[in-house]
């Protein structure tokens, strides 16, 4: 029993030991373990790709929810593109130039008797202007007119007795010699004459300027002499002024871009229209015809002088006063015409915004050809096309538009008509 029990006891005493030395062991793992953070950041991402996933098929479910609430027409004015004529202008900025100014000096030298012209009168060629004392010429043409007389009496008297010798030489009375040198003082006497002749015209002359007229029909300026001043011949000092009003011309400048379709209507022999209205372009004052134009183009400006001439009737025109020149190159004839307002551009391209039948607004890329205030005229489209004229702001290619009337038409205190447009 004993022995039974110590076998029992270190049977029992054995088994404490292993497992206590198993307990130390660590268990065995199958590999390293993730951290904790970079799990819940698998857990977010997750949930972020399920959120994305549940948007999108509700975005596939209800499609409808995705589109803007649709926007209302666009109120726009219309007008009727229509066949007509359009006259195609070369616009410059012209002074008005009379074809003669004369600035009158005095040619000799004596004192103002009398001036006869009022300042700013209108005066006609051969018109009396001023009047210098003539006394000291009248004296000076009648010596000289007796200075002729009697030469002239010298030479009648030679030619006498170039006569008498020359008879004389006939009938062998005298020499040859006698006879020649007759004829050669003849000669001399005939010389003297024709001197005294020129003194007397030239005398003549200088007692005609003393009584100054007016060279060419226009207007003198203010006064420049007194009468009881004295004037002297060659002095730079002027007397009066005067300017040809009628005709008068308009000198314009026009970009060398123009000249070649000037020219080609010139080369054929056209006459070309010319409008001068006023410093605000409003008002026509009269129109002219193109007549001349300069031999060379200013090179620091590209342009070139060209020069219209007008009857100016009711002097409307006057000297070196600014205008506003209109030169009429062509007419186009027929050619489709909108108004000027329906024309838009993007960039160097022209466009205008048709309405269909439907309401619906389509761009049309068009042509232009030229314009004045109202008109355009186009190419690329025909008569009869119901066009945009505002609105422009909110108008794409297919948008919807409503027609709205266009303003009354209006009649100011002047009696002139105008038409109110109305905005965007």
């Amino acid at each position: 029993m004993s022995a039974s029990g110590t076998e029992l006891g270190q049977v029992h005493a054995g088994p404490p030991e292993r497992m206590s030395a198993q307990a130390e062991v660590p268990p065995q793992e199958s590999g390293p373990r993730p951290p904790w953070w970079r799990r819940r950041w698998v857990w977010i991402a997750a949930a972020i790709a399920l959120l994305l996933l549940i948007v999108l098929v509700w975005r596939l479910i209800h499609p409808a929810s995705n589109k803007p609430p649709p926007q209302p027409p666009t109120a726009i004015t219309v007008a009727q593109s229509r066949t007509g004529s359009m006259d195609v202008y070369v616009n410059a900025l012209g002074t008005v130039t009379p074809l003669y100014t004369v600035s009158i000096y005095s040619q000799i030298t004596g004192r103002v008797l009398e001036v006869h012209y009022r300042e700013g009168q209108l005066v006609r060629k051969g018109d009396a202007l001023i009047d210098i004392d003539p006394r000291p010429y009248e004296a000076t043409l009648t010596q000289a007119e007796g200075q002729l007389q009697h030469d002239q009496g010298l030479l009648a008297e030679a030619q006498i007795d170039l006569k008498r010798y020359q008879a004389a030489f006939a009938k062998n009375a005298i020499s040859g010699q006698q006879v020649e040198d007759q004829q050669q003082l003849v000669v001399q006497y005939q010389g003297t004459v024709k001197a005294d002749e020129g003194s007397v015209a030239y005398d003549r002359v200088q007692l005609e300027y003393c009584h100054i007229v007016s060279p060419i029909s226009g207007r003198v300026g203010l006064r420049l002499v007194d009468p009881g001043n004295t004037v002297f011949a060659g002095s730079s000092s002027t007397l009066v002024v005067i300017t040809q009003l009628q005709p008068i011309t308009v000198v314009f400048s026009v970009s060398e871009d123009e000249l070649p379709q000037v020219q080609s209507q010139l080369h054929y022999g056209n006459k070309l229209r010319v409008d001068a209205f006023d410093r605000a372009s409003d008002h026509l004052i009269e129109s002219g015809e193109l007549t001349s134009l300069d031999n060379v183009i200013d090179t620091t400006t590209g342009t070139l002088r060209f020069r219209a001439q007008f009857h100016n009737r009711d002097l409307a025109l006057f000297p070196n006063q600014f205008v506003n020149a209109r030169l009429l190159v062509k007419t186009l004839n027929p050619v489709t015409l909108v108004p000027s307002a329906a024309v838009q551009h993007n960039g160097t391209s022209a466009f205008i915004y048709t309405l269909s039948s439907n309401n619906t607004v389509q761009v049309q890329a068009v042509t232009t050809q030229g314009s004045d205030e109202q008109d355009t005229a186009v190419q690329g489209i025909n008569a009869g096309v119901t066009v945009a004229t505002s609105g422009f702001d909110r108008l794409e290619n297919g948008a919807k538009a409503t027609v709205r009337p266009s303003a009354p038409a209006a009649t100011n205190t002047s009696g002139q008509t105008t038409t109110a447009t109305g905005g965007p």
